[in-house]
């Protein structure tokens, strides 16, 4: 084994740098597809993160203007839903929804106090199960439940950012905060993952509607669904449509008065698009270690062709065309594995150092990680592909070391 290394380092040693420029070659190949693929990774996680805290079967539905006239109705009608909206959907689609909730925002209520803080944030009213359509961590306390709805409960639960200003240090479950002046108690604290600096402020949604004068108004349904495919959502997403388009009276062509977004649709959507990217990627990969393969055998052709005379010299002294083959392949072999394994390294500890970089950043800037982030191989591709590396050149190899086996020593040694 030693011999061996040695007589490969020496063949090496003599044509060092058209060694050295195949073996980048091969480095190259092999770091740019880690480096493309982390890249890849890292911008998919960014948009995962995007839908990280909102379920992905979910139909957001807002209100608009009305833009054509209709039974009598003018266009520029604003529709408002109703708690009457909520019930109706729930029993006519009870088949097709997992969870339902109106959404009631106290516009201008957002003065919220506790001893001498206070500040302005985003108040809601939300039922409980809005905990599975905008997903949050629940951090301490518990989230909103039935019993705080039957008895219109004055409770809310409060993200971090609005723990950290009003109450500092102080533990907030069982105290008691004042949003224009009602006291409420604090139940629970929430992170929201998605989206980590929001300041926001959870009532029940029949409370909110009855303390501050809401009626029974809401500004917004959040629905998800049952359904497993996009088709199946948009099936659902156009029946709850026309269902609400009934009831407000809006004709059936005026598709902008009632919005809707359809997480799942949009989430296959980018699925596909960054399906394209890494299939785009493995391409260009692969396209980059070929030609750093296809430069290993033309090196081992030039190296073959140098050593005519020696690999003659070689068979009439005993060798076995096995043995100079052996001898080809085990040259072509180490530069390939050893170059492979640089890249490999080099590409890994990049990413892994941006990777750091990037969850600093995120710790003072959270938006990062809805752009890019962890962009990161996976161990067991990356191992594939350099296997197949190795695979490639005992291929690249192969040729020359064939036509070094087929070599006869008298011609040979008459070579010039």
């Amino acid at each position: 084994m030693f011999n061996s290394l040695q007589e490969i380092f020496s063949t090496l040693k003599q044509n060092k740098l058209r060694a050295i420029m195949t073996g980048f070659s091969v480095a190259w190949g092999i770091f740019m597809l880690i480096l493309l693929l982390g890249s890849g990774n890292g911008l998919q996680h960014g948009m995962e993160n995007n839908f990280r805290g909102v379920a992905k079967n979910a139909l957001w539905i807002w209100s608009r203007q009305t833009q054509v006239a209709h039974d009598g109705l003018q266009a520029g009608r604003r529709i408002q839903f109703t708690n009457e909206d909520y019930d109706f959907l729930v029993n006519m689609f009870r088949d097709d929804i997992s969870n339902i909730s109106g959404r009631f925002r106290l516009w201008g209520q957002g003065t919220v106090t506790y001893k001498d803080n206070y500040g302005d944030y985003d108040l809601e009213g939300v039922r409980p199960e809005f905990k599975n359509i905008q997903i949050v961590d629940i951090i301490q306390g518990r989230y909103l439940n039935q019993m705080d709805m039957n008895e219109y409960r004055k409770v809310a639960i409060i993200s971090l950012p609005v723990k950290k200003a009003l109450f500092k240090d102080e533990d907030p479950i069982g105290k008691y905060i004042r949003i224009s002046n009602v006291p409420f108690m604090v139940v629970g604290v929430f992170e929201n993952p998605e989206r980590r600096d929001d300041e926001q402020i959870y009532i029940p949604v029949n409370t909110a509607q009855r303390v501050f004068n809401g009626s029974n108004r809401l500004n917004e349904l959040a629905i998800s669904t049952n359904a497993l495919t996009v088709a199946e959502n948009k099936r659902i997403e156009e029946a709850v449509r026309t269902t609400l388009m009934k009831r407000h009276k809006v004709a059936p062509d005026d598709k902008q008065a009632i919005g809707i977004w359809n997480t799942l649709e949009h989430f296959k959507q980018a699925q596909g698009v960054f399906r394209g990217i890494r299939l785009f990627v493995w391409v260009i990969g692969i396209m980059t270690i070929i030609a750093g393969i296809v430069g290993v055998s033309n090196i081992m052709i030039i190296l073959v062709k140098e050593r005519t005379k020696e690999i003659g010299i070689r068979k009439a002294i005993g060798a076995t065309p096995w043995s100079v083959i052996r001898l080809v392949l085990s040259e072509s072999i180490f530069i390939t594995a050893l170059s492979g394994f640089l890249g490999l390294v080099f590409g890994m500890g990049l990413l892994s150092a941006v990777s750091i970089i990037l969850k600093n950043i995120a710790q003072q800037s959270p938006q990062v990680e809805n752009i890019f982030y962890n962009p990161s191989a996976n161990l067991s591709v990356v191992v594939s592909a350099l296997v197949v590396l190795i695979i490639a050149g005992l291929i690249a190899g192969f040729v020359p070391a064939r036509k070094a086996a087929a070599i006869k020593p008298i011609e040979a040694l008459h070579d010039e």
